[in-house]
């Protein structure tokens, strides 16, 4: 993992805005999003999995650990044993971080043969190669420690580092004993490159290089994580492939982070593909709308004031702005591209009106991953808003001066006068800002007291997003009778937004706002503005980087980029609106990271067009599978692997605490021919049958589910269950379950019959306003076996994972449902399906 990568994803998160403190100060591995069949951490940030080794019994998991607080930073290892991949013993710290050098990720050997003489004979050394990273520097270079205490205490070896090219993205080695050429192996990335690089050495502590793969496939996003191992097709010890898992972010088929794979052989010192993808994805023929080839022909430009020159200029851009990176995947000579004077200017352009008159309106997508979002406004300042606190104090005047109370660092400031407005989306020409000496900066700002006389109150709050008190918080607080009655933050951004409060309970009663900036690290800052009383909520302002279809002044469908440069199909299913009027708008309303879009060759066609990343092998199809990797010295050449279940499009949101981050369940890897291709399968590892008996089991054999929604018995109710179900195919378009399920909450986990495809859909799965991007639905190819679909999904307090067919298709998703949403239903949508047999059973907390 990389330092850079949690800014940019930082960028893009919306912080929700919450009343009252940041949450539990206790731990009991039973709190509400707790899962409670999945490994995380008593308390504290986790994300990436490390040093995944077998030894002497232990399976050991290190993983990217912050021991100071729930939000990234001061990486070190943290560290965990189990004897069966369910129950673990969280141990202390493996390797700390320090002032000097932060630990990255990386693997752990078994040295038997003590090649790195480390070890005694008989008495072999656990040896971990990691990423250091050099915060006075940036550089990441690879380093050794060594352990003769079965992983309980650790030795950084003197002669650190001991691979460095000087590169601040050269990271996560993967090591292993390549038995073919006689050496120890590294793959090792080098990140914004797209490589994997091949090191060969003898004794863990002088390497070679030995030859690079890559770029090839996804290449959206870093390149992080790699692994390389050999599998046998089918259970033939004979017939065997290679498999070299590359980690992505961003970029993945699901958006954000996710894992590809490549097929190939590998023959002691180069990796040789046999699935990478050549040539650009054809789509169907249509009929062209706009090619972006001449002028914007009938399209209106409409440019914010307050940006300057507007991002769209007077016609199609012909490719790469200077001092953007490389924009491709587009279509002749020019397209959309809104990064005219970078990422500050915001605007929007509209399509002339026009019929929609085929099933599928197909075009190509790419710049920044921010969503349209329903309920946000383009208005600067809400209507009919009373100001109540603003900060444009006369120049010189401090906040004591205006009737504020300071302490600390805060003591004798004042506000400043920010840039363009479409930088900041400040409101006139100050703002309060408390970044001062950098981030080092703390203190708290009192106002004077003012009365509250309408039932909301908005307030624009950026920067630091930290609510965790534990590693210092940077809030806004309003108070009544000194009391904090409502909280809220920022959104780890330059650009502010508004936050709205419901104050009816307090109409009539004097108030404070107090700002609070305890935090030194990243983003420790606040920057606040415009404090307004309105009568209804304040909406948030949208920072949309979309394109989006409106009929009747309705947004029907939406599609944004990836955080990419490079441009992929998108194609929305028109079908319900053919004969309806309609228009496009692309819109740019956002002035941070990634704040642009691309957009090429609008066209209507009979048959959607294919994605990009459709064409590429995944590990899995879900939000919240990354950082794959396989363990070492496993029994019997099993490749057991552990990906983190999150996503960095918005890791550091996710309502959990005290502790931040899981691990999705070890899982079994396997080669097999499925439809004449060898695909990877993959099926939960170690022995989760012993997990069963927290209750009876519900079963249900030949069942028809008509159209609508089936309420199955309170049996099959729970919130940590283990479903296997096998549907056969009748007339139905849709069909499957309906898990953590209550009133107004469910979690879809389906098949689509016309797009043989397995999808998981959270968007009304509880607490979705985790980030912009956590709503959705994600899908991956799943064939039919004899008119039959089987799966087994996994649901956890937090989570669920799906395994289709034979395990060749996996989904999973983070979901943060109410506690009391428990019910398990079935459903069908457009007819009726047969439900050959469903057995639901609950399992038991491997927390005791």
């Amino acid at each position: 993992m990389r330092i850079r990568r949690w800014l940019a994803v930082a960028a893009a998160t919306l912080v929700a805005l919450v009343p009252g403190a940041a949450g539990a100060s206790t731990t009991t591995r039973d709190e509400p999003y707790r899962p409670q069949v999945h490994f995380s951490p008593e308390r504290n940030w986790m994300n990436d999995p490390n040093g995944l080794v077998w030894y002497e019994g232990e399976w050991h998991l290190f993983y990217q650990y912050n021991p100071e607080g729930a939000q990234w930073g001061n990486m070190s290892w943290g560290h965990a044993v189990s004897r069966d991949l369910q129950h673990w013993e969280e141990l202390p710290v493996a390797i700390p971080y320090s002032a000097d050098e932060h630990i990255f990720s990386g693997s752990v050997v078994v040295d038997e043969r003590n090649t790195s003489g480390f070890g005694a004979p008989g008495a072999p050394a656990m040896v971990a190669v990691y990423t250091s990273w050099y915060p006075a520097t940036g550089i990441q270079a690879q380093s050794l420690a060594y352990s003769t205490d079965r992983g309980r205490t650790w030795t950084k070896y003197a002669g650190n580092p001991v691979l460095d090219l000087g590169s601040r993205e050269f990271r996560d080695p993967k090591v292993f004993w390549d038995t073919r050429s006689g050496q120890w192996t590294m793959a090792v990335v080098l990140a914004t490159e797209h490589k994997v690089s091949f090191y060969g050495s003898s004794d863990l502590r002088s390497w070679r290089h030995l030859s690079d793969f890559g770029p090839a496939n996804a290449v959206g996003g870093v390149w992080e994580v790699p692994d390389l191992f050999e599998l046998p097709v089918d259970g033939d010890p004979q017939r065997r492939k290679w498999v070299l898992v590359v980690n992505l972010n961003p970029g993945a088929v699901a958006g954000g982070s996710g894992a590809q794979y490549f097929l190939g052989d590998w023959d002691g010192t180069t990796f040789t593909a046999e699935t990478v993808v050549e040539g650009e994805p054809a789509p169907p023929a249509g009929k062209i709308f706009a090619d972006f080839e001449g002028d914007y022909a009938g399209w209106t430009v409409q440019n914010d004031p307050a940006s300057g020159p507007g991002p769209f200029g007077t016609g199609p851009y012909p490719g790469t702005v200077p001092g953007q990176q490389q924009v491709s995947g587009f279509q002749g000579r020019a397209l959309v591209n809104s990064f005219l004077g970078f990422d500050a200017p915001r605007g929007r352009m509209v399509s002339p009106d026009f019929s929609i008159d085929q099933d599928y309106l197909n075009l190509l997508v790419g710049g920044g991953a921010h969503p349209h979002l329903a309920g946000t406004t383009t208005d600067a300042v809400p209507a009919g808003a009373e100001p109540v606190l603003d900060f444009e104090l006369p120049d010189g005047q401090t906040y004591e001066q205006a009737g504020w109370t300071a302490t600390g660092g805060l003591r004798g400031r004042a506000p400043v006068v920010g840039p363009a407005r479409s930088e900041r989306g400040h409101v006139g020409e100050k703002l309060l800002t408390t970044f001062y000496e950098a981030d080092s900066t703390t203190g708290t700002l009192t106002s004077p007291e003012f009365t509250i006389d309408r039932n909301h109150l908005g307030l624009l709050v950026g920067a630091g997003g930290h609510l965790d008190a534990g590693a210092g918080r940077t809030v806004v607080e309003l108070l009544v009778d000194g009391q904090v009655v409502r909280t809220g933050t920022g959104n780890f951004s330059g650009f502010m937004n508004w936050r709205s409060w419901d104050v009816t309970e307090f109409r009539g009663r004097n108030a404070r706002l107090r700002i609070v900036d305890q935090h030194t690290g990243g983003w420790g800052h606040l920057l606040v503005d415009h404090l307004v009383a309105t009568d209804e909520p304040v909406l948030p302002r949208s920072v949309e980087t979309a394109v989006n279809l409106v009929v009747d002044g309705e947004v029907v469908r939406t599609a944004t980029g990836r955080d990419s440069e490079r441009l992929d199909w998108v194609s929305w299913d028109v079908r319900d609106l053919v004969g309806r009027r309609a228009h496009l708008e692309i819109n740019d309303f956002n002035s941070g990271g990634w704040g642009h879009i691309l957009v090429d060759h609008v066209m209507f066609a009979d048959r959607p067009a294919p994605g990009e990343l459709e064409r590429y092998d995944w590990v899995d199809y879900g939000k919240d599978f990354y950082a794959a990797v396989s363990y070492d010295n496993v029994p019997g050449g099993r490749r057991v692997v552990i990906g983190w279940m999150n996503n960095w499009q918005y890791a550091g949101s996710t309502p959990t605490s005290p502790w931040r981050g899981a691990m999705a369940l070890p899982r079994e890897f396997g080669l097999r021919t499925i439809d004449g291709e060898v695909r990877l399968v993959q099926q939960p590892a170690g022995r989760p049958t012993a997990l069963r008996g927290g209750g009876a089991a519900f079963t249900l054999h030949d069942a028809t589910v008509p159209p609508g929604v089936l309420d199955l018995p309170a049996a099959a109710d729970g919130s940590v269950l283990e479903i296997q179900a096998e549907f056969e195919l009748r007339d139905a378009d849709r069909f499957g379950l309906q898990v953590r399920a209550g009133d107004q909450e469910r979690t879809l986990i389906g098949y689509d019959v016309g797009a043989r495809r397995l999808f998981v859909d959270r968007t009304h799965s509880g607490l979705v306003d985790v980030g912009p991007l956590f709503p959705g639905v994600h899908s991956g190819p799943l064939s039919v076996d004899g008119n039959r679909v089987r799966m087994t999904a996994y649901v956890d307090r937090s989570s669920v994972e799906v395994f289709g067919g034979a395990g060749e298709t996996t989904i999973t998703d983070q979901v943060f449902p109410s506690p009391t949403s428990d019910r398990t239903r079935l459903f069908a949508e457009g007819g009726e399906v047969l439900v050959r047999s469903l057995t639901v059973r609950p399992l038991r907390s491997v927390w005791g």
